[in-house]
């Protein structure tokens, strides 16, 4: 082994030993406990620590005022909003035989909802999560009713009304001042929370959600409370409501420091109150100077360091799990305000430009299909010269980069991300299938093509760098070790084109099926509504329990019932079955030019001319 690869797997290691000790949440460290020693994945461990701790209220520390104040106050821009090009294709007339078949793959998804909901309402109301094995509850974010919030806008957009009506009088009355948890995870809180309440009042134009929103955003805005005003982004909550000090973190997930704009920007815009752009605005503006100025310039590490300000000094960079929704969030919020922060769209291409050079690589497939993924890049250095190295994986979170680049390339008109945007939406359709479940895992490696334009499959190629990828090594009898790939292949139950799955887990994820829904209502593609389809029957068929949808551990086993993780996280109410609702909904319904979604799938309404 070089020197320069022994350097890198002993930072590996112990920056996955680090990693899992210091991070565990909801999908910026599902991928933990693997990541860096051959992928990722998580412990089930929530993200909110001290389960026992007796409930603490943060209401005087609310009427206080900021122990750090801001000196200058940034203002919400001004003036008319920015033409933006179109992102929604033209959809022509709908024959009646697929307005038959569309409307009744939607009554499923709505079935598979409604089923899930009303085991939630009978038996975990107001709590985080329901329990879909046994009908236990659980409270995993907060104990502020996670799924109830997460699901407003789905049942608005269901059609729902009745229960949605329910559901708005009960979240009514959840006080965001007070939980027996000790630390709070900040980026969930925004996504599911914030995001789900200004959604729900941008469909309903419910008065009652938006002073929701409003609660939500006071107490979050208490996390920036620091001499630097960069958030706490795992806030001791009792810490905060003793009125001890706080200051960032030196070591912070760069999707929960970057994935703040969507939410806190929208709620500045609807209550005219600018602190919270101006807490966001700090944070983009200090990435956005040191953008090119980073150990791959261009993209941010994985890990930053928010007490120093520093955002370029570690070695992992991907758009994949712990960093992805910065990403995500960067054209998306260039929509947003209508082209009026054009700070969003300048970091957008930029990112794109090193991410297309770096991250993204065709796997070598049996069906030679052109498709393409993202994988983590390692930076190192030999004789004073940057060398970079790919680790070559799939990751189910890393799906959502088709919709973002075709979702991008649009704002921006850029032909070429759109494109890569649809191979790597295909990239993960490809996964789905090739799984004897029709469901992806959570991660797997592959090996990388030679070329992107020119890639035949090579079986015994394939075979040897299964048994270099399950730390045999190769030797000087090649018959041999094609044997031992037969049994590892056979052991593992390697699909052909897999190198491994490290983590075979399926945890009722959206990302897949939101690029099949982005990239089919960006580019109208006849053949995505079958694959979407597809892959809702699988996952409904394996995934269903007596009261709901569970997660599953082992999504490689053939024959019989796949083994259960007993969790339904409150993204699958709030995402996954959503983005299934819309893919077989008119394509009004949650206009791309007029909705931009957060990571969590809660529409925004677009700021439009």
């Amino acid at each position: 082994m070089p020197p320069l690869a022994r350097r890198w797997g002993a930072a590996l290691l112990i920056a996955c030993v680090t990693c899992f000790i210091l991070f565990t949440s909801h999908r910026n460290l599902e991928l933990a406990r693997l990541k860096f020693s051959s992928s990722s994945s998580s412990a089930d461990v929530g993200p909110d620590l001290d389960r026992d701790s007796p409930p603490v209220s943060i209401r005087d520390r609310l009427q206080k005022p900021p122990q750090y104040p801001v000196t200058k106050m940034r203002q919400l821009p001004t003036g008319p909003p920015s033409r933006l090009p179109t992102v929604q294709t033209t959809f022509g007339p709908e024959s009646d035989n697929d307005r038959k078949v569309r409307l009744e793959r939607q009554a499923a998804v709505k079935d598979a909802f409604l089923r899930c909901w009303n085991s939630y309402r009978t038996k975990a109301w107001m709590s985080d999560e329901l329990e879909p094995v046994n009908g236990g509850r659980k409270d995993t974010f907060g104990g502020w009713g996670a799924t109830l919030v997460d699901s407003l806008d789905t049942l608005w957009i269901m059609g729902l009304k009745d229960q949605f009506h329910e559901a708005v009088a009960a979240a009514a009355n959840i006080s965001f001042e007070t939980t027996s948890r000790a630390e709070i995870n900040v980026f969930e809180t925004n996504i599911r929370y914030l995001g789900g309440f200004l959604a729900a009042y941008d469909l309903s134009g419910d008065t009652r959600l938006l002073q929701k929103a409003k609660e939500v955003g006071e107490v979050l805005y208490l996390a920036f409370d620091t001499p630097n005003r960069m958030p706490q982004t795992r806030w001791n909550f009792h810490d905060a409501s003793r009125g001890e000090r706080q200051v960032a973190h030196d070591a912070v997930l760069l999707a929960e420091i970057g994935s703040f704009s969507l939410e806190f920007i929208r709620l500045s815009m609807l209550t005219g109150d600018p602190k919270w752009f101006d807490a966001v605005q700090n944070i983009m503006e200090a990435l956005q100077k040191q953008q090119q100025k980073t150990r791959l310039p261009g993209l941010w590490p994985v890990v930053v360091d928010a007490r120093r300000q520093d955002f370029g000094r570690h070695n992992r960079y991907t758009l994949g799990a712990m960093a992805d929704s910065l990403y995500e969030y960067l054209p998306k919020t260039h929509a947003l305000v209508g082209g009026l922060l054009p700070m969003y769209a300048d970091m957008y291409k930029a990112a794109m430009d090193t991410a297309i050079r770096y991250n993204l690589f065709r796997p070598m497939l049996p069906d030679q299909e052109d498709i393409l993924m993202t994988g983590m890049v390692l930076v190192g250095s030999e004789s004073g010269k940057r060398v970079t190295q790919l680790r070559p994986e799939g990751q189910h979170l890393a799906c959502f980069t088709g919709g973002m680049l075709a979702l991008g390339g649009k704002l921006v008109q850029n032909d070429t991300h759109v494109r890569k945007g649809e191979q790597l939406m295909d990239g993960c359709v490809w996964a789905y299938k090739s799984m004897p479940l029709g469901i992806m895992p959570e991660i797997f490696h592959v090996l990388p093509c030679d070329s992107t334009d020119h890639c035949p499959w090579d079986e015994e190629k394939w075979k040897l760098a299964v048994v270099e990828e399950a730390g045999w090594g190769l030797s000087e009898n090649k018959e041999n070790d094609l044997h031992k790939a037969n049994r590892v292949i056979n052991h593992k139950r390697l699909p052909k084109g897999f190198l491994s799955i490290p983590d075979a887990r399926y945890i009722l994820r959206p990302e897949a099926i939101e690029s099949v829904f982005l990239l089919y209502r960006i580019t109208g593609r006849r053949d995505l509504p079958d694959s979407a389809w597809a892959m809702f029957q699988a996952i409904d068929s394996n995934t269903r329990t007596e009261l709901a949808n569970s997660a599953l551990l082992d999504v490689t086993v053939k024959g019989g019932k796949p083994p259960m993780s007993h969790s339904m996280e409150s993204f699958w109410l709030g995402e996954t079955l959503k983005y299934f609702y819309l893919m077989f909904s008119e394509p009004d319904l949650i206009n791309l030019d007029e909705y931009v979604f957060n990571t969590e799938a809660h529409p925004f309404k677009r700021l439009v001319l």
